[in-house]
């Protein structure tokens, strides 16, 4: 997720200023939320009446590749880490992160496994698939060095989410607004936490890297 005034974003300093390293660093650290896209997510679905599922199950087929394994968004994900010499396996960059990245993925998590927090987990996905288009429109992050599967990434993350963005607004957010209306602060609660701390995220990762330093804990090694 990241602000709609791209001039603060990292995937705009990625494109404009950032170095390849710096670019290595940001795909191992979101790869603790790439590599299990749309998972945590599907556990609101059981929990959903019937126009908030419908529409929340169409998402996520598209997430999980429309029934194509090549195109599942984490594989698409993985492809693109494998691109930059970096290991896909999931979990192998938790110990090289900062403990503000920790919180988005934790945060999600959180959401996701209770069902009292079912309006927070459909607010942080609004959040996440509303925004993150046009971040994602940046083609190429730090040039053609990024290699062809970042574009692929990329180029699919702009198509699928422009489309999720409208169902997510008036079917699954305004779906289940219609049938629990009482939903309505914790959906806002969920938005307003995922701002917060990707906010704090990318204050982190651009303070050190103003600096010309690491945000990892460990160095990444040569695959």
């Amino acid at each position: 997720m990241e602000p709609v005034d791209l001039s603060g974003s990292l995937s705009h300093y990625l494109e404009t200023e950032g170095g390849l390293w710096q670019l290595r660093e940001y795909a191992a650290l979101r790869s603790l939320y790439h590599l299990k896209e749309a998972d945590p997510h599907a556990w609101v679905i059981p929990r959903l009446n019937v126009r908030a599922k419908a529409a929340m199950v169409a998402i996520e087929y598209d997430e999980f590749g429309a029934g194509r394994a090549d195109r599942i968004h984490s594989r698409l994900f993985a492809d693109l880490m494998a691109d930059l010499a970096l290991d896909p396996t999931y979990g192998r960059y938790l110990d090289h992160a900062p403990a503000a990245l920790l919180a988005t993925v934790n945060l999600m998590s959180l959401f996701g496994l209770h069902r009292a927090l079912r309006g927070a987990l459909v607010g942080h996905f609004a959040c996440v698939e509303v925004t993150s288009s046009l971040p994602a429109a940046w083609p190429t992050p730090c040039g053609a060095a990024a290699g062809p599967a970042a574009e692929h990434f990329y180029t699919e993350r702009v198509a699928a989410d422009g489309v999720h963005e409208q169902v997510l607004r008036h079917e699954v957010v305004g779906g289940l607004l219609a049938d629990e209306p009482a939903l309505e602060a914790d959906i806002a609660f969920g938005c307003a936490a995922t701002v917060l701390l990707e906010d704090r995220l990318t204050a982190c990762i651009r303070e050190l890297w103003d600096q010309g330093r690491t945000v990892l804990r460990a160095p990444l090694q040569e695959q």
